[in-house]
Parts: C-alpha cells; sequence; structure tokens
C-alpha cells in the first residue's frame, strides 16, 4: 500500500516520533499521560507568571479527583519534575514550580518540533 502525506502530516508524524523518542526522562523513568497533561497545565501557569498553588493543581476536575491529582503531584515530585515554593511570610500556600529538570524535558520536545518543522515547504 502506496502512502502519501501532506507535507504537514508528515512533519507532524515525524514529530510524534521524535518527541516518543524523549518521552522517557534520562535515567529511565517514564511519564504517563495524565502525569504529562498535569506538568503541562503547571508549568504553562508559571510561564504566564501566575504559578499555580497545589490547591488549585488537585481541583483541576478535567485531569482527575483531588487524590488522584496530589498523587500525581507527589509523583512528579518523586521524579523531580515539579518542586514547591513558599512565599514568604504565608506558609499556608505552596505553589507548584518546575524544576531544571522539567525545563530540560521542554527543551528537547522544542528541539523535537524545531526539527520536524525543518522539512516544510516554505
Amino acid at each position: 500500500m502506496h502512502k502519501t502525506y501532506t507535507p504537514f502530516v508528515s512533519a507532524y508524524l515525524r514529530f510524534l516520533q521524535l518527541a516518543k523518542v524523549v518521552q522517557a526522562l534520562p535515567d529511565g523513568q517514564e511519564m504517563d499521560a495524565n502525569e504529562q497533561a498535569l506538568l503541562e497545565s503547571v508549568v504553562l501557569r508559571w510561564y504566564e507568571n501566575q504559578p499555580m498553588t497545589v490547591r488549585e493543581a488537585i481541583s483541576l476536575a478535567a485531569l482527575g479527583s483531588p487524590a488522584t491529582l496530589h498523587k500525581r503531584i507527589t509523583r512528579l515530585r518523586e521524579k523531580d519534575m515539579l518542586s514547591t515554593l513558599n512565599l514568604e511570610g504565608d506558609k499556608r500556600a505552596k505553589f507548584l514550580i518546575p524544576t531544571q529538570r522539567t525545563l530540560d524535558f521542554f527543551q528537547h520536545l522544542g528541539q523535537s518540533m524545531q526539527q520536524a518543522n525543518t522539512n516544510l515547504p516554505a
């Protein structure tokens, strides 16, 4: 069977291939899709200069129940993908922030996107 793809379909499929390679963390650990969705939500808020609190993260009903989300946060912290930060003078609110390991992970994903994009026609 002969397959014909548009350049954009080919670019996206190449990106998926490359992204799959970098999904595994350097020490062989992996994140499941649910952990990655939570991580992306947290990091996007951090990127927008509105870091998410643990309380806000466990209330993301579209991503799971509060207990499930709390477990995912714990796993992401154990994998050194998230850390917490307390504001000076307020020990109640814990903000979730990405670690350098998370930023490196997104760096690899961004490089994969760029690599997939290099073969697109102008």
